[in-house]
């Protein structure tokens, strides 16, 4: 069996995670369209490469020793931008490729009136981004069935972790409670979504997966969580009727669902983060919730 070899097309937050959970050392290699993100890819411990839509000799050849194919960039409306580019490559040009994790959203669901909704259950996308998103799903599954390979599909729930979480927000002054009769949010920790993508490539499992912590909750409730963690006042609570939204924020707030994670709990994968507050309380006591360097949680 020829050496481990992971390949990242979008190395993005969650990428990052993943490479720092690279216990064995294993060789990762990642892109991104920007050049001035190389150094802090190399610090995460990705070998940067630059991928603009394009599928260059310096990708081909990080592609032709690849045994692990991790994919997460977002389609467009000209499809998905790694097939476009590399999907002959994927068929004739990777003779080690062994595996294809590709991340996606729990948006595929749309909205479910709140109930709760498995792998099994009907995707009824409702944004644009979401309906791209099924459409990419299947065409990565018949990839993988052309090919032979297994296809790992994970649906991700928002996302948080150091840098982005609640304790982030309160410190900024960016966070808000709004609030939405009977609305929850799904989430996900980053180191989360590293394990669950070490786990499924460490045995080269295929299949969908949510990959969501196990229990949806009202995004007011975060906040006043963490709140509480740092001494603070919360912020006040904000009627969703009357709040201030983007167009973008206020299409996520009409979909509402649970979103079960037997599937992955079923291959094996246990949770480091298994809610909102084991996590919240994590950052805050190890003081890494502002960037991923620890500190002490009263400097912030």
């Amino acid at each position: 069996m020829s050496e481990r070899r992971f390949f990242i097309f979008g190395a993005g937050y969650s990428a990052k995670a993943f490479a720092r959970a690279n216990a064995q050392h294993t060789p990762v290699s990642g892109t991104t369209r920007a050049p001035e993100k190389f150094e802090a890819l190399r610090s995460a411990g990705i070998e940067p490469l630059q991928f603009d839509g394009e599928l260059s000799p310096a990708l081909g050849d990080a592609l032709a020793r690849t045994t692990h194919l991790i994919v997460s960039v977002a389609p467009d409306d000209a499809g998905d931008p790694v097939l476009n580019a590399a999907g002959d490559a994927l068929r004739e040009e990777m003779p080690a490729l062994e595996w294809i994790g590709y991340l996606s959203t729990v948006g595929v669901y749309g909205d479910h009136g709140g109930a709760w909704v498995d792998e099994t259950g009907d995707c009824r996308p409702v944004s644009k981004r979401s309906v791209m998103r099924v459409a990419a799903e299947q065409q990565w599954l018949a990839l993988g069935r052309e090919i032979g390979k297994p296809v790992a599909i994970l649906r991700l729930s928002g996302i948080y972790g150091p840098g982005r979480n609640a304790l982030a927000n309160l410190a900024d002054g960016t966070a808000r409670r709004l609030v939405k009769k009977d609305q929850v949010f799904n989430r996900i920790h980053c180191d989360d979504i590293a394990g669950a993508l070490w786990h499924l490539a460490g045995s080269n499992l295929g299949g969908i997966f949510n990959v969501t912590d196990d229990e949806p909750a009202p995004p007011q409730d975060v906040v006043a969580y963490a709140a509480g963690l740092m001494g603070v006042e919360p912020p006040p609570e904000i009627p969703f009727e009357t709040a201030q939204l983007s167009p973008m924020a206020r299409s996520f707030y009409g979909e509402n669902k649970r979103v079960a994670n037997q599937a992955i709990k079923a291959a094996g994968y246990r949770f480091r983060f298994p809610n909102y507050r084991v996590a919240l309380e994590r950052m805050w006591a190890e003081g890494n919730w502002r960037d991923g360097e620890p500190r002490s949680p009263m400097r912030g």
